[in-house]
Order: C-alpha cells, then structure tokens, then sequence
C-alpha cells in the first residue's frame, strides 16, 4: 500500500505541480518584500521625482487614470524570480532523484530525438541510394 502510494507521489507531474504551487506561494512574499524595497525605488529613481515615479497620470488629479509601468515591471521581476527559484531548488533536484531511481530500477534514459538536420541528412542519402540502383 505504501509503495503504490510513493509511486503515485513519485510521478513526475503531480509532484512537479504540487511542488511548484506551495514553494511559489511561498516565495512569493520573499520576492515581493525584495521588488518593493529594492527593485520599486530603483524604477522610481528611473522615473524621475514625481509622486508616481515610473508611471503617466493620464488626467490629473484622477488617480485611477495612472499609468503604472513600474507595477508591470515590478510584477515581471516578481514573476522571473519567483520562477527561477522554483525551478532551481525544486524541479532541478527532483529531476536528479527521478533519474537515479530510474537508473536504480535499470529503466534505459529517453533518447534526444534525431535533429531537423539530422533527418535531413538521412533522407538526402536514402533518396541517393535509391537513385544509384
């Protein structure tokens, strides 16, 4: 029972998203905090001493008609990290373990598919032996 339940946990996907979901839920606040106090003064200070700082205020004195291009940045920031540190301390180590239980298990590593060049290549000399016959 346990080890059909370590198999099901084991499968690349299921854990792979599980994974991916709370340790970026959870680095989200982390990187968050760094793009607020780090990442957001530095895009102000781009943007010029305005009370906006990166952004275009469309009609004044309305503040739902700013633009905010240092919220998108910020969020693209936010993103790539968040991503970054999900796919190096989790997908990374996780591939390594599956690929030493497979090796283990004596399961044979996926061939890489043969390259457009190489196939290109294979069919030009078929289509030359072919023709010398």
């Amino acid at each position: 029972m346990l080890k059909g339940f370590k198999e099901f946990l084991m499968r690349g996907n299921i854990v792979e998203l599980a994974v991916a979901v709370v340790i970026g839920t959870a680095f989200v606040d982390l990187v968050s905090i760094f793009t607020n106090s780090i990442i957001n003064p530095l895009i102000a200070a781009l943007g010029g001493g305005s009370d906006v700082g990166l952004a275009v205020q469309l009609v004044e004195g309305n503040p739902k008609s700013v633009l905010d291009f240092g919220a998108v940045i910020n969020g693209a920031v936010t993103f790539v990290l968040t991503a970054a540190v999900v796919y190096f301390l989790v997908v990374v180590p996780f591939n390594k373990i599956q690929a030493r239980i497979k090796a283990r298990r004596g399961i044979p590593q996926q061939e890489e598919p043969p390259s457009d060049n190489e196939l290109l290549i294979e069919i030009r000399d078929l289509l030359k032996a072919q023709a010398n016959r």
